[in-house]
C-alpha cells in the first residue's frame, strides 16, 4: 500500500490535471495543433500501449540507457579511485578532466556519428560519454575522505593495494558511490531521450517526434507523460535500494 505522504503527493497532480481537462473544454482546445486535454492524453496513452509502440520505444531507450550506464559508471568508479588514491595521477588528470567534463554530451554527437552511425551504438557511446562524469568526481571525492586510519590499519596488515582498496576503500566510500550512480540514471535517461530525438531514430524520442509530425499532440504529450513516469520509476527504484542497503547512512551522503 502507498503511504500517506505518497498519497498527499498525489493530490496536486490530480488537482491539476481535473482543472486542465475542465479549462480545455471551456475553451475548446479539441481542435489544436500543440495541446490536448487530459482525457485524449490518456486515450492516446492506452492505444500506444495496446499497439505495442509504447512498449517497444521503452525497451529501446532503456537498451542505451542500461548499456551506457554500465559502461560510463565503470569507467567513471575505476578512474575515481585511481585519481582519489594516488594524488600525483588526480594532480597529471586534472586539468583533461576539467577541460572534457564541461561537454555537453549532445556536442559529441556529430563526432560520434560519423564514427558509429545510427542506432544502438550511438546512442550507447553518448550515454556512456554523460554517464562518466558523476561516478568519476564522487567517488574521487569519497576515496579521499575515506578515515585514514582504516589507510593506517591496512598498512600495518600489510594488504596489497588490490586488497587495499576491495576491503577498505570500497566499503568505506560506497554510500558516496552509490548517490553517484543514482545520479547518473536520470543523466543517463535524459541524455538517451536527447540523442533519440535530436538525431537517433529510436525509442521514446523518436516516438514524441512521429507523434509531432503526425500532428499528434495526445500522442506527444502521452510518450512525455509516460517519460516522466519511467524517470520517477527508475530514481525510485534507485532510492529504494539505497535506503536499503545503506539505511540512515546514504541519506547523510546526498549532495546538497
Amino acid at each position: 500500500m502507498m503511504s500517506t505522504s505518497r498519497l498527499k503527493g498525489l493530490v496536486l497532480p490530480v488537482v491539476l490535471i481535473a482543472a486542465a481537462e475542465i479549462a480545455g473544454r471551456m475553451v475548446d482546445i479539441s481542435h489544436s495543433d500543440s495541446l490536448a486535454l487530459p482525457s485524449a492524453i490518456a486515450l492516446a496513452f492506452v492505444e500506444a500501449i495496446a499497439d505495442g509502440s509504447l512498449l517497444v520505444a521503452t525497451r529501446d531507450t532503456l537498451a542505451s540507457v542500461f548499456a551506457g550506464l554500465a559502461i560510463g559508471a565503470s569507467i567513471g568508479l575505476v578512474l575515481g579511485v585511481v585519481l582519489g588514491m594516488l594524488p600525483i595521477a588526480d594532480r597529471l588528470m586534472e586539468v583533461t578532466v576539467e577541460s572534457i567534463r564541461p561537454i555537453p554530451p549532445i556536442a559529441v554527437l556529430p563526432i560520434a556519428l560519423i564514427a558509429l552511425g545510427f542506432g544502438y551504438r550511438l546512442e550507447i557511446a553518448i550515454v556512456a560519454f554523460a554517464s562518466l562524469w558523476s561516478p568519476l568526481i564522487l567517488t574521487r571525492s569519497a576515496v579521499r575522505d575515506v578515515e585514514p586510519r582504516l589507510l593506517e590499519v591496512s598498512r600495518v596488515l600489510r594488504l596489497t593495494p588490490g586488497a587495499r582498496i576491495s576491503k577498505i576503500v570500497i566499503p568505506a566510500a560506497l554510500p558516496r558511490i552509490f548517490v553517484a550512480f543514482r545520479l547518473a540514471v536520470g543523466i543517463a535517461l535524459i541524455v538517451a531521450v536527447t540523442v533519440e530525438i535530436a538525431i537517433n531514430p529510436l525509442g521514446l524520442g523518436q516516438g514524441i517526434m512521429m507523434a509531432q509530425q503526425a500532428l499528434r499532440p495526445d500522442l506527444m504529450l502521452a510518450y512525455l507523460v509516460w517519460l516522466g513516469i519511467v524517470g520517477y520509476g527508475l530514481n525510485s527504484l534507485m532510492l529504494f535500494a539505497q535506503q536499503r542497503l545503506f539505511g540512515r547512512a546514504a541519506m547523510m551522503e546526498e549532495p546538497r
